[in-house]
């Protein structure tokens, strides 16, 4: 991470659903899901809601660049449940971004496994031998054939640390905006949004189908 964090003002929580269980909320981009190292890192989507819900716990994080729906369990119990649905890949996860050039398939999967590039961390990398297991699946939404680009939307099967910023570089169509693994000449943010969470309440049993719109 660059060493100058400069996080949008705090504002009323985005709060997409809340009950005595859980919370899921819009992250905006370029904030930090929980504090980073050193007193100018602790301004966090983490901290900024612990101070309106105090019993509310991270279960899942979003990298600093990427924007849209974060949930947190609200005390310990609920943490480690909602922990298990995501290890036992009982949430459903979906992401809308927008990426260079034009997919040649309308949907498809990336099967390609993800390890630490470690003398350019914190990049990750496409490692054959040594990777863990990574599975994309994509399908494309539009295509804008004046700017060259695609909006595509993605389900990542595994939780791999950068892993739809890697896969989709890897099959060279980087998501915009991203200085790690493509440029930002046609977008000075990261446009990778988490748009859907979707999964049955631990409590009540009651299907949750979260939504929320990207602002790009």
């Amino acid at each position: 991470m660059p060493d100058s964090y400069h996080p949008p003002a705090a504002t009323t929580l985005d709060c997409v659903y809340q009950d005595e269980h859980l919370l899921v909320v819009n992250k905006p981009a370029g904030l930090l899901a929980v504090p980073g190292r050193g007193v100018s890192k602790q301004d966090s989507l983490i901290t900024r809601i612990q101070a309106q819900f105090p019993d509310a716990l991270v279960v899942h994080r979003l990298d600093m660049a990427t924007s849209g729906l974060m949930m947190f369990a609200r005390g310990a119990e609920m943490q480690s449940r909602f922990s298990k649905l995501f290890r036992d890949r009982q949430i459903g996860k979906r992401y809308i971004a927008e990426v260079d050039g034009v997919l040649a398939q309308i949907c498809g999967e990336i099967d390609l496994p993800i390890g630490s590039d470690w003398p350019n961390r914190p990049k990750q990398k496409v490692n054959l031998v040594e990777g863990k297991p990574s599975l994309t699946q994509y399908r494309l939404l539009s295509v804008s054939a004046e700017r060259g680009t695609s909006r595509v939307s993605l389900e990542p099967v595994t939780g791999r640390t950068h892993q739809l910023r890697v896969h989709l570089a890897a099959i060279g169509h980087p998501i915009l905006g991203d200085p790690l693994y493509g440029d930002v000449s046609k977008s000075p943010r990261l446009l990778l949004h988490a748009s859907n969470l979707g999964f049955k309440h631990p409590i009540s049993g009651v299907r949750l189908d979260l939504q929320s719109v990207p602002d790009f």
